[in-house]
């Protein structure tokens, strides 16, 4: 067990346990819709008709639903058990193309103690899953849906693949966080220019998105993480992609810089998208079908642009 491992286990234990104290204070989390349901709905409701998937369900049954929702697609996928001092958990991984450069596109299936888990992450995994039979892989890329587990915990799944399967033939990775609320795209954690970085600004300013308008790029975050960091510990190109109101965009850029600050304002008000963030009221409600659309839509522009 190394200091960071342990750091990872402190961490992630105090933030799931103020997360389920506050929350249960809030009041109860709402009921999830019935599995299959969920399952037998409509492929044209778009991304946002694959978030019940998720919300208001357990961790082991977030996990399970995911899993459920590829078998009943008949959708081939690898399943990667991890167990440590930290926690357990499954990781869910799918193959789209045949090429040897390997794009990594990560949505984890977890939440916090108490909270629907809505924007924090069923939106994203249900965009990667609307993408499934969507996705235009050109040759010579392949590009990995990783749908994680305890992310909530120190980004424990991602640092487990790392650790187990390995980093060979990655040429970047996103990490999908709060992209369901917004109008505007955020790259994050992206400190030195790298050519991976350069591949998603030239995707984005070819759907008409304007540096510091349509989408920012924004360097390393002090507080919050996910699950690309295990990929940068690990030298590959890696960051954060998540969608926010442009008109809170320096509301936000305040709050996510300074950790003395958010950490007040954690307990106080916080500007949308956090205001929800790690709440009993990240709900399916406050998500926003266009920001889903949106992101949607930036993920194939970059996969073409990649390739």
């Amino acid at each position: 067990m190394s200091l960071r491992d342990l750091g990872f286990y402190v961490r992630g234990r105090i933030n799931s346990g103020l997360s389920g104290v506050l929350n249960a204070r809030r009041g109860r989390a709402l009921l999830p819709a019935p599995l299959e349901e969920v399952l037998g709905a409509e492929a044209s409701a778009g991304p946002g008709g694959l978030v019940p998937l998720l919300e208001g369900r357990t961790n082991a049954e977030r996990e399970a639903a995911v899993a459920r929702f590829l078998e009943s697609r008949g959708v081939p996928f690898e399943r990667h058990r991890f167990a440590t001092f930290e926690g357990r958990g499954e990781n869910l991984a799918v193959e789209l193309g045949a090429g040897d450069r390997v794009l990594v596109l990560i949505a984890h299936h977890d939440a916090v103690p108490g909270s629907p888990g809505a924007n924090d992450n069923a939106a994203a995994v249900a965009i990667l899953l609307h993408l499934l039979p969507r996705l235009v892989v050109p040759g010579g890329l392949r590009v990995r849906l990783l749908f994680t587990a305890a992310e909530e915990i120190g980004y424990l799944g991602a640092r487990a693949w790392v650790r187990d399967v390995g980093v060979a033939g990655i040429v970047g990775v996103l990490s999908l966080e709060l992209c369901g609320i917004g109008d505007s795209l955020a790259v994050w954690d992206a400190g030195e220019p790298t050519p991976f970085l350069r591949t998603i600004c030239e995707a984005l300013e070819g759907r008409g998105l304007r540096c510091d308008e349509g989408y920012h790029v924004v360097g390393r975050i002090p507080v919050f993480g996910s699950d690309h960091r295990a990929f940068a510990a690990a030298g590959v190109p890696a960051y954060g992609l998540s969608i926010v109101p442009s008109a809170q965009a320096e509301a936000l850029r305040r709050f996510v810089l300074s950790p003395v600050r958010s950490a007040f304002m954690h307990l106080v008000r916080r500007p949308p998208p956090f205001d929800t963030y790690h709440t009993s009221r990240d709900a399916g409600g406050t998500l926003e079908a266009p920001a889903l659309a949106a992101v949607a839509g930036a993920l194939q522009a970059i996969v073409t642009e990649l390739a």
